[in-house]
């Protein structure tokens, strides 16, 4: 299954007052496992940076004044994103911008079926919160060092770590997680099942007296060479019994 978590930002919080976006940042999972793969561009807005703006993303408007309108990188959004669920932190805003400049193209909008919204997941995970992307990270355990600024690209990135651990952890998109080999010896009770059959320390002594042994021996003896039980010499036969009796 393939996603894409994406970002964006924008010169304000409305596209219907003239606010655009000036940056956007993909990044894709496939079975929710970073491939590698990238998206990001900056954008002309074609309009005046809002002082509020600037100080949340630091793009000013001579570092935009160069780089490409959203027409010109269109295509080379929509043919990264392809049919991709579309994965982003308070998902409808990032939506309803990315759509406001494909409407401004004539273009059709990205179906809001796509959509999954990392906020609102967070929020039903950890209904107290607080659930930004920042307390995310802390929760988990992400580095967000490099976070001075919201970045779409860097923002894409820590938040597909948060998604993976939203959905589960890490071990459930990877399964990859080295068992704690001391959870069965301690009875952790989310070991069962995963740690394969627990082995006594010590093994049980053989419960069989020395009268059954020969009774067996006698019977094996009455089936001839080619009995199966005349292939099993008598510690296989004494592991038999200790199983038998519950040792595994």
């Amino acid at each position: 299954m393939r996603e894409i978590v994406f970002d964006t930002e924008t010169t304000g919080f409305d596209p219907k007052t003239g606010d655009r976006i000036v940056e956007i940042g993909c990044v894709e999972l496939v079975n929710h496992i970073v491939t590698g793969q990238t998206f990001h561009v900056y954008l002309n807005p074609e309009r005046s940076m809002p002082r509020a703006a600037f100080e949340v993303h630091g793009l000013s408007d001579e570092f935009l004044s160069d780089k490409p309108k959203f027409a010109e990188v269109a295509d080379d959004f929509l043919a990264f994103v392809g049919d991709a669920r579309l994965v982003a932190h308070n998902a409808e805003f990032d939506f309803k911008f990315v759509n406001a400049e494909l409407g401004r193209l004539g273009r059709p909008a990205i179906g809001l079926d796509r959509m999954v919204d990392t906020l609102a997941l967070a929020k039903r995970r950890h209904p107290a919160g607080p659930n930004s992307l920042d307390a995310l990270c802390s929760r988990y355990g992400i580095d967000n060092s490099r976070r001075d600024l919201h970045g779409a690209l860097l923002d894409s990135e820590l938040l597909a770590e948060v998604y993976v651990e939203l959905l589960g952890g890490r071990q459930a998109a990877l399964g990859l997680v080295a068992e704690d080999p001391g959870r069965a010896r301690r009875g952790d009770a989310s070991a069962a099942g995963r740690s394969g059959p627990r082995v006594r320390p010590t093994p049980l002594a053989a419960r069989l007296t020395a009268e059954e042994w020969e009774a067996h021996r006698a019977f094996v003896a009455k089936m001839g060479d080619k009995a199966l039980w005349s292939k099993y010499d008598e510690s296989d036969v004494a592991l038999a019994a200790r199983l038998a009796g519950g040792e595994a």
